[in-house]
């Protein structure tokens, strides 16, 4: 799924002109290399007399399409209206399971509620749980299966994410460039997110508004809960 693309913002919803050009400028180069390659890949399938090299090219192929199908799921929205959220992170996790858990023995489930809200938020949300979703792949699992679930929810003026895996313990240490980017895609949409881990998974609760008003949060930040370590699939607090 790609949110629907129009000439500009409607007024009062566009961001920073030049860093919207930005975005667009390297999303359309991105996705012109990704078409390249592909072409570039099938021409090699066309030329090879080994069926060997056919199959293995068409398999590339394949994955290729999929990391662009991602790709162009997260790029950023050109127009400012009131989407349906659930259906947008469904469809970028259908996109992920076949771009990166195709060939793993990992789940990812999505337990939906009905969530609107305006797209260039949506569009923020969907980077965060992007991000949450390979954090869990490249750190809890080490080569063996799990599952990794989505919960979105609204709560009054609020709405909740929670992304959890029951993946192998893992110290948080110094939280990586990722989960930066994550926390700063939090600020920007007035909320806060908290991180738990424990020796059956990890747990992140975003809470942002639906609005601009930003919620109250009084956990830390950034949390390694030893009492919490035998929560797994659990409703969200």
């Amino acid at each position: 799924m790609k949110v629907e693309i129009v000439e500009s913002f409607e007024a009062g919803c566009s961001p920073n002109s030049n860093d919207h050009l930005l975005v667009r400028e390297i999303a359309h180069r991105v996705n012109n290399e990704f078409a390249s390659i592909i072409g570039r890949a099938s021409l090699i399938a066309a030329r090879s007399a080994s069926d060997e090299v056919k199959h293995a090219m068409a398999t590339v192929t394949g994955i290729l399409h999929h990391c662009a199908d991602v790709h162009r799921a997260l790029e950023m929205p050109a127009n400012c209206k009131i989407i349906d959220a659930t259906h947008y992170i469904r469809t970028l996790c259908q996109s992920i399971l076949r771009a990166r858990l195709d060939d793993r023995d990992i789940e990812l489930v999505l337990v939906e509620h009905p969530v609107e809200m305006r797209s260039e938020r949506c569009w923020r949300l969907g980077m965060i749980v992007s991000e949450l979703i390979m954090n869990s792949l490249r750190h809890a699992f080490d080569g063996s299966g799990g599952t990794i679930q989505i919960e979105l929810s609204v709560s009054g003026p609020h709405v909740q994410c929670c992304v959890m895996d029951n993946g192998s313990n893992r110290d948080p240490g110094t939280p990586g460039q990722g989960l930066k980017i994550v926390k700063a895609l939090a600020r920007e949409l007035d909320g806060e997110i908290v991180h738990r881990f424990g020796p059956d998974g990890a747990l992140s609760i975003l809470m942002f508004p639906v609005t601009s008003q930003a919620p109250q949060i009084e956990q830390e930040p950034w949390v390694n809960d030893e009492e919490w370590g035998s929560r797994r699939f659990a409703a969200c607090p």
